[in-house]
């Protein structure tokens, strides 16, 4: 960990790094919440690892986020091209990879996917998917304190409710829409449907 926290500490502006922290402490209380072996404390280390690594691609320039992709074949969309900010989870989990040696693909796919979420999350994805999204030190967000709850009550309907106020709130801002987030959102209004 103290080789993750000199990286980011380099690479990551002081209020990114704060950030990071946040996000990866609340990873571990709900890693603790939702562990399914509770014999087992590797499930809580892996939310901190994917916790202290889901930005750190964050600062980077978008033009050596590209560069990364095309040089690594990390496939990207034409959405992700023209804004390039948005592979920040996809460049940090090759960072995650190839400079940290991980190679647990949950970890990979929960940085991966931090910020989209996709179909079919595993447990571990969601909780960074969440984590990040209501962490204390972000600005308030629209039903953040019933986010912050449900988040530790029912897991994924916090993940609904968070897919649902981000796509409010780039359909109002007029802001691009990664068709990910979409697809995400149709499949676990459609997942828990078929759970009621």
């Amino acid at each position: 960990m103290k080789k993750i926290k000199k990286y980011l500490k380099k690479e990551l502006t002081k209020e990114r790094y704060h950030h990071t922290e946040s996000v990866a402490y609340i990873a571990v209380a709900m890693a603790m919440r939702y562990n399914p072996d509770t014999t087992n404390s590797d499930f809580a280390d892996k939310a901190m690892i994917a916790g202290m690594l889901h930005d750190c691609a964050k600062c980077m320039d978008n033009e050596e986020k590209l560069r990364i992709c095309d040089k690594y074949k990390i496939v990207y969309s034409e959405l992700e091209k023209e804004n390039a900010f948005l592979l920040h989870g996809k460049v940090g989990a090759h960072i995650a990879k190839n400079e940290f040696d991980i190679d647990d693909e949950d970890i990979l796919n929960a940085i991966t996917w931090h910020t989209t979420g996709r179909p079919g999350m595993s447990l571990l994805e969601k909780i960074i998917f969440i984590a990040d999204y209501i962490e204390p030190l972000r600005k308030p967000l629209p039903e953040m304190d019933v986010i912050r709850q449900l988040a530790f009550v029912d897991i994924d309907a916090a993940l609904l409710k968070i897919l649902a106020n981000t796509l409010n709130y780039l359909e109002e801002k007029g802001e691009p829409m990664d068709p990910m987030t979409q697809e995400t959102y149709r499949y676990y209004i459609a997942s828990c449907e078929s759970k009621a």
